[in-house]
C-alpha cells in the first residue's frame, strides 16, 4: 500500500472514530446552540432552530443525555445555550448539573425556544439562532455532526467553511474500497491506531456492560443472553444491543462513533470485541479486525450518508461480521462473501428515528450478519444478478449505497410525514 493511501486511511479513522455523549443528533443540536450562546456572549433570552428532517426525526423519540429524561430539539438547543461546552464537541453536555437542568426547564416552560423544518436541505442540517434584546448569534451545521460550516455575530459573517480542504484534513472517503481496507488492516502500524481502537474498545465496552446490567430502554441486550444463553454468537448481539439501550435511555457513558452514530460505533465493535475476548486473541488481532470492521462499514455508509431512511445498523453489523471472520483468519474472498449476504438479506432496514427500538433492530442486524459470515465461509454466498447483486464487491456495495441514498428518499419523507402528523 502506497504511503499517501495509508496515511488517508489512518486519517479517516482518526477523523470518523472520536467520542459522542448521548445520541449525536440531540448532541449536535446542543452543540450548535452552545457554539452561539459562546459567540453571543451571554445566556440569551430567545432560540430559533431551524433542522432537516432527518434530525427531528432523530431526536424526537430519543432522551437528550444530561437533561433529567428530557426529549425534544428545544431541550437540546436550550440545554446546550445552558451549560454546554462547545470546545468539547459531541461531549458538549458532559459537564451539565443540577442547576442547568434546573435553569433549562424554566427556560422550556417560558417557551424561549422555537423548532422549524426545513424541507429541501440536505438530510443533516442545524441552522441554530440565539438573541438577546438587539443581540443575535447564529451557527450552522452541514453534512456531519460537528461540521460548522457558518457563524454570524450581529448579522455578520465572521466564519464559513468550504468544503475543498475537508479530505485532506479528514481523509478522503471516496478512496475507501474493500481490497485496500484488507490490506490495511493487515499492514497498518500499532502504533498509528492503537490509540483511536483502544478508545474504542473502552468507551463501547463500559456502555455495553451498563446496558447489561442495569434497567435502560427496553433492556434487548439482557433479554437477549436472558432468554438465548451466554453462547458467543448470542453474547455478540446482546452486548452491540445493551449498548444502544443505554445510549437511547439517556446513559450519561460516552460512546466511540462510527460514521456519526454511537448505535453505529457500538454495534461495529461489540461483536468483534467479545469473538476476541471468547478466542482469547493477541490485542494486536483485535486492533487489526476493528480496523477492518470499522472501515467496512465507513465504506458502506459512504454512499448512503449520515442520516437517511436506510437503517445504519446494517452497515455497522456487516462490518463487524467481517470483523470477526478476520479473527478466525478468514480469507478476503470470506470476507467479501460476508458483506454480500448480509446487505442481501437485511440491507434497507428502515431508520424511523432514533429510540428504543434501536437496539433490537441492532440485535436483528448482527443475527444476520453473523449468519451471513457462516454462509460465507462455507463457501455460500448470493450471486452476481440475484437482486442488486454483482460479481465486483465494491459494485454491490454501491448498488445497496444508491437504494438507500437515492431509492428510499421517498421512504425518508414519508417517515418523516407520519412522525410529524402530516
Amino acid at each position: 500500500m502506497n504511503k499517501m493511501l495509508y496515511e488517508n486511511y489512518v486519517a479517516i479513522l482518526a477523523n470518523e472514530l472520536f467520542p459522542a455523549l448521548g445520541c449525536t443528533e440531540p448532541i449536535a443540536v446542543a452543540y450548535a446552540a452552545a457554539k452561539a450562546r459562546q459567540v453571543l456572549g451571554e445566556l440569551p433570552d430567545k432560540i430559533d432552530v431551524t433542522c432537516s428532517g432527518n434530525i427531528i426525526k432523530n431526536v424526537k423519540g430519543v432522551t437528550v443525555p444530561a437533561s433529567g429524561g428530557q426529549k425534544g430539539v428545544d431541550v437540546a438547543a436550550v440545554l446546550g445555550a445552558v451549560g454546554g461546552q462547545p470546545d468539547k464537541k459531541l461531549e458538549v453536555l458532559s459537564e451539565i448539573n443540577d442547576a442547568h437542568r434546573q435553569k433549562t426547564s424554566e427556560l422550556i416552560e417560558r417557551g424561549i425556544c422555537s423548532v422549524h423544518l426545513r424541507e429541501g436541505e440536505e438530510n443533516l442540517y442545524i441552522y441554530c439562532v440565539v438573541r438577546k434584546g438587539s443581540k443575535c448569534a447564529a451557527v450552522e451545521i452541514r453534512s456531519y455532526h460537528t461540521n460548522i460550516t457558518k457563524i454570524e455575530h450581529n448579522g455578520e459573517i465572521i466564519y464559513t467553511k468550504s468544503d475543498e480542504t475537508q479530505s485532506e484534513v479528514n481523509g478522503d472517503k471516496t478512496l475507501l474500497n474493500m481490497c485496500d481496507i484488507y490490506d490495511f488492516a493487515n499492514q497498518v502500524r500499532m502504533e498509528d491506531v492503537c490509540e483511536i481502537i483502544n478508545r474504542q474498545i473502552e468507551m463501547n465496552t463500559a456502555i455495553a456492560e451498563e446496558g447489561i446490567k442495569r434497567n435502560w430502554g427496553v433492556n434487548v441486550g439482557s433479554e437477549v443472553i436472558k432468554n438465548y444463553g451466554n453462547d458467543v454468537k448470542f453474547r455478540a448481539a446482546a452486548y452491540a444491543a445493551a449498548g444502544s439501550d443505554a445510549r437511547m435511555g439517556g446513559c450519561p457513558l460516552p460512546v466511540v462513533i462510527n460514521s456519526g452514530s454511537g448505535n453505529q460505533g457500538v454495534t461495529v465493535s461489540m461483536p468483534v470485541i467479545v469473538y476476541a475476548g471468547e478466542l482469547h486473541v493477541s490485542h494486536e488481532k483485535l486492533v487489526r479486525a476493528l480496523v477492518l470492521s470499522n472501515l467496512v462499514a465507513l465504506n458502506q455508509k459512504r454512499y448512503i450518508g449520515s442520516l437517511s431512511a436506510y437503517c445504519g445498523a446494517v452497515s455497522a453489523a456487516t462490518g463487524a461480521a467481517c470483523g470477526v471472520a478476520y479473527l478466525y483468519d478468514e480469507s478476503f474472498e470470506v470476507i467479501c462473501k460476508t458483506v454480500i449476504n448480509s446487505v442481501g438479506t437485511i440491507g434497507g432496514m428502515i431508520c424511523d428515528g432514533a429510540k428504543p427500538s434501536c437496539a433490537s433492530k441492532i440485535r436483528s442486524a448482527v443475527d444476520t450478519a453473523l449468519m451471513s459470515y457462516m454462509l460465507a465461509k462455507d463457501g455460500f454466498a448470493f450471486a452476481h444478478g440475484e437482486g442488486f447483486v454483482e460479481e465486483d464487491i465494491d459494485q454491490t456495495i454501491a448498488n445497496i449505497g444508491r437504494i438507500g441514498r437515492v431509492g428510499m428518499a421517498d421512504t425518508d419523507i414519508e417517515i418523516l410525514n407520519i412522525m410529524i402528523g402530516k
